[in-house]
């Protein structure tokens, strides 16, 4: 007797169960989309502002790199440029006298000009006062196109020296590290007083306020499940604690994958899934890694 009163409790128990793990559609696990902040620049790291679990705003400092070789570095540039910029030529003051030579021989073919008019002078005279002059403007053309040539070149390299301090300034600028978003810091992978290389990462952050449940579904779901629809989403805490959140469907994927070992889907047969997420606004309490359940509305 005592056996067949017990017999339709587990029944009733087992039913319970069976029914409670088809209530679903899929199941899931909570994510968030990751950024990992690495240095841009090589140096010792001079602080590291943040700890795991900080909060952080967008634009906020996180690290600082060590800069003394940057500045360094514009010093001796920017003492060249002056060095460059002091031996450009002044070409109007190195010409000047060519000029008033030219001038005075410009006087004296005129006056030659003259002579030759009232018969006080001969035709030679005149002709060689007039290759004279044109000896000079010759003179004149070739020292104003080396001048400038000389001149350009020094321009030239000054403006190089420039953009080599403007790339360093923006160096100096990429020492010092912000948040590219407002998130928590999930992980610090670096210390004050470490070396730091372009490349190696200093902290990897996370919104948590705005999270998704990556779930997949079977090919047979596919054809009730659209991008913007919204889901039911169940989180579990554990025991018989559980909370139920508005979600939509942001992303499907386009290819199928086979089911995730640690994923239960509504027909257990199913060897090839598609996987989806779900944006789940969190009210602090969802944790990534946390397990999830999907109710298709």
């Amino acid at each position: 007797m005592k056996n067949s009163r017990l017999f339709p409790i587990l029944l009733l128990a087992a039913l319970s169960s069976c029914s409670k793990s088809t209530d679903y559609d899929a199941t899931g696990i909570f994510e968030a989309t990751t950024v990992t902040v690495a240095a841009e620049t090589a140096g010792k790291i001079m602080a590291l502002n943040v700890n795991e679990g900080d909060s952080v705003t967008f634009n906020q400092p996180i690290a600082t790199i060590d800069t003394t070789t940057f500045t360094l570095q514009i010093s001796q540039l920017q003492s060249q440029l002056m060095s460059a910029l002091n031996s450009s030529p002044d070409v109007q003051a190195q010409v000047a006298a060519l000029r008033t030579q030219i001038s005075h021989s410009k006087q004296e073919l005129d006056r030659q000009k003259r002579l030759l008019d009232s018969g006080s002078t001969t035709q030679k005279a005149v002709d060689d006062a007039q290759a004279q002059l044109l000896t000079l403007q010759s003179q004149l053309t070739a020292q104003l196109s080396s001048l400038n040539k000389n001149r350009s070149s020094i321009s030239d390299n000054a403006e190089a020296i420039n953009y080599q301090i403007d790339q360093i300034r923006e160096q100096i600028a990429k020492s010092r590290i912000l948040s590219p978003i407002s998130a928590t810091v999930l992980e610090k992978y670096a210390e004050p007083g470490e070396y730091a290389i372009p490349g190696k990462p200093l902290v990897k952050l996370a919104n948590l306020n705005d999270i998704y449940l990556r779930s997949y579904f079977t090919a047979n779901q596919l054809a009730n499940l659209k991008i913007g629809q919204e889901v039911t989403v169940i989180a579990d805490f554990g025991g018989d604690e559980q909370f139920e959140y508005p979600g939509k469907i942001t992303w499907i994927a386009q290819e199928s994958e086979f089911t995730p070992k640690s994923i239960q889907t509504k027909d257990s047969r199913a060897n090839l899934v598609y996987a989806v997420k779900i944006a789940v606004k969190n009210d602090g309490r969802l944790k990534l890694g946390q397990y999830g359940e999907v109710i298709v509305n």
